[in-house]
């Protein structure tokens, strides 16, 4: 199935801790992982693909504990954000010498098949250390594939890429959720997150901050005002309509139409049209301002 539970897991480095008390539950589809640099991310990767033992608490892949337990690194692949290829071998020697160590019945049927997938076909001949980052990034991928894994943990994994490769990595990554595999990538570029992931979980300080769609999440911070931009055929006549409901925190007149701050954003969702109306005028255009992943993750911070 592919479910990865984390339960109030602690890991620490002598008097740093970096990951404190993080509960979540990763399951099929794209989880993206969401978090300054140094919020933790790495770390919950790492004890996930059973590279790291947790300090206190417990990580487990469909029940079973991960750490020390070989059986269940099988299902797993990991795409560690540090370089973890040798720059001597060619990258088809690479994949190769990852599908052996897996035992699998048909290590170079595998390696090819793998390498095909991130379309190093071209490059596979040679040496990983005239790679480009982008292209080191796509055989860690291949590697991370060769076992034809349930659950993919990416760290960074778009780090160094040309917008082309981003791309191609983006709908390989769907793709393979499309076909019932778990995948989490961590991620601090928040445009990144927002347009793969259908789930995220948010990490600040090595603490879990938020979970679910961010949009959801953005809808919880009920003692932040919400910002819509609005477009109507008479602007001011709209805030009017507004002002005079209090329904708002502020309304401003700008040369694309109004910014309206609301503190209450079911309400004034289903408020506004009626105001409209009301008053006569024709909306246009009503967008969330501020709800992209920019907006939450800045609060989060803040909070």
């Amino acid at each position: 199935m592919g479910v990865i539970t984390v339960e109030n897991v602690s890991r620490w480095y002598g008097n740093v801790v970096a990951v404190n008390g993080v509960s979540m539950t990763i399951g099929p589809g794209v989880t993206g992982l969401l978090g300054p640099n140094g919020a933790g991310k790495s770390t919950l990767i790492h004890m996930m693909g059973g590279f790291l033992a947790p300090s206190a608490g417990a990580v487990r892949l469909d029940g079973q504990d991960i750490w020390g337990n070989p059986q269940v690194y099988r299902h797993i692949g990991l795409v560690p954000e540090r370089e973890s290829a040798y720059d001597f071998l060619t990258g088809e020697q690479f994949i190769l010498a990852m599908a052996k160590l897996h035992r699998l019945p048909d290590p170079r049927g595998a390696a090819k098949h793998a390498i095909g997938l991130v379309e190093m076909g071209y490059a596979a001949d040679r040496q990983i250390g005239t790679y480009s980052k982008g292209m080191k990034q796509r055989i860690k991928m291949a590697s991370a594939l060769v076992h034809d894994p349930a659950v993919l943990l990416l760290d960074e994994p778009f780090n160094g890429m040309d917008p082309r490769q981003r791309l191609q990595l983006m709908e390989l990554i769907r793709s393979m959720a499309d076909q019932g595999r778990t995948i989490l990538f961590s991620s601090h570029i928040l445009e990144e997150v927002e347009r793969l992931a259908t789930h995220i979980e948010v990490v600040v300080a090595g603490r879990h901050a938020a979970s679910g769609d961010f949009r959801e999440i953005r809808r919880l911070m009920t003692d932040r005002a919400h910002v819509f931009s609005l477009r109507s055929s008479d602007d001011r006549v709209l805030a009017s309509a507004v002002i005079g409901d209090g329904s708002a925190r502020s309304v401003r007149l700008t040369d694309q139409g109004l910014e309206v701050e609301a503190t209450d954003f079911a309400r004034f969702t289903r408020l506004l049209p009626r105001l409209a109306r009301a008053a006569g005028v024709t909306l246009r255009e009503v967008s969330p301002s501020d709800e992209s992943l920019e907006s939450v993750f800045s609060y989060l911070v803040e909070k």
